[in-house]
């Protein structure tokens, strides 16, 4: 991507009103960034979801010294600003309507690898919450999943601390820019992080950690990985919000019961009640709901499934790849209703069957 474009991908991010959505579909009528600053109002009316207050917004943008003041930041700092649509954006973000447009990254760790798990709590964790994030962590280094949180006070910091112990990738994801790590104390857990993970935000430099900013930033820390695990929490709050957010795109959760008078339990007992999360109680269950060793079962039967009869969750998969060529997993999960931890198992089968083809970047064809 251009300097240009970028310059002009940052200034639409700063135009009052203009979120995602818009921004996509600015970008999907015009193609070209720069050309929106430039469009006359009735063009930009026309576009759906934009209207007179929008177009107005775009045509008075006057602030593009502070584009470049943001320029000179993601150069001087080496962070990689990463556009939706765009080689390196996250994958997994594609396909959440709400996914930003842009986020800021610096770090190592791939973005786009094999497993992803997210992991949220309280802030105030109790000796058995603190207890169990670390042992949970330990025992799932063997799968070598990249560790995601959010880089706050309690079951975060434990998560990511824990993950750097168990020689895995974190990535914290922030709500506030690069410039700033909140809360301090966390300073130098964060530049661990750099070097073994990395830092993720939407937020430019100089945002502050303001209380809007944490739901935005759940959604990523829930659209960014294949599962989220909720160790302790009450019946509100930020990893509640996670929590919904995760199942509202079909993500798997997962939550860590406790005793039912324990206000640290509450919010993980009502999810499991109401079929909101899977119960969680080791390791093991993870790699078994998410399919991580279902390979081996999978390789000792091929030879036997010389004519093999497919369910119907495998015929709705094969039939959605016929009608629509490659298909990422998660457009997949959304179009056939199924969660990425059965899509996982049944595309193994399929390529197994040898009538599929596994893709770059975790798209899918039929043979």
């Amino acid at each position: 991507m251009s300097e240009t474009d970028l310059f002009h991908h940052i200034a639409l991010q700063l135009v009052p009103g203009i979120g995602p959505r818009h921004a996509r579909a600015l970008i999907h009528h015009f193609k070209d960034p720069a050309k929106i600053f430039k469009a006359k109002r009735s063009e930009l009316e026309r576009i759906n979801g934009i209207g007179k207050m929008r177009a107005s917004a775009i045509l008075q943008f006057r602030d593009f010294n502070r584009v470049e003041e943001e320029i000179k930041f993601i150069n001087q700092f080496n962070i990689r600003p990463l556009v939706h649509g765009k080689s390196g954006y996250p994958s997994r973000l594609i396909h959440c309507e709400d996914a930003p447009q842009i986020l800021y990254y610096k770090g190592n760790a791939d973005l786009n690898t094999t497993r992803m798990l997210s992991i949220v709590g309280t802030r105030m964790p109790s000796d058995y919450g603190k207890r169990t994030t670390r042992e949970l962590i330990g025992s799932l280094s063997s799968f070598h999943p990249v560790i995601i949180s959010g880089l706050a006070s309690g079951i975060d910091t434990i998560a990511h601390d824990a993950a750097l112990k168990s020689d895995l990738q974190t990535i914290g994801i922030l709500a506030h820019g690069l410039d700033r790590i909140y809360p301090n104390e966390n300073k130098s857990l964060a530049k661990k992080m750099i070097h073994q993970g990395g830092l993720l935000t939407e937020f430019m430099s100089l945002t502050r950690p303001d209380a809007s900013n944490f739901p935005m930033r759940n959604r990523i820390v829930a659209g960014l990985a294949d599962a989220v695990i909720v160790i302790e929490t009450g019946i509100k709050g930020g990893s509640m919000i996670t929590a919904d957010i995760a199942n509202s795109y079909n993500k798997d959760v997962f939550a860590l019961p406790g005793r039912i008078h324990d206000s640290k339990s509450i919010g993980c007992n009502y999810l499991i009640r109401e079929n909101k999360a899977s119960l969680l109680t080791c390791a093991d269950e993870i790699a078994e709901i998410m399919n991580w060793d279902i390979k081996k079962t999978a390789i000792a039967k091929k030879q036997t499934l010389l004519f093999p009869e497919l369910t119907e969750n495998e015929k709705a998969v094969t039939i959605v790849l016929a009608e629509n060529g490659a298909v990422h997993i998660d457009t997949l999960s959304s179009m056939t209703g199924l969660k990425n931890s059965e899509l996982a198992a049944i595309l193994l089968k399929l390529e197994m069957y040898n009538l599929i083809n596994p893709l770059p970047g975790r798209h899918f064809t039929l043979v």
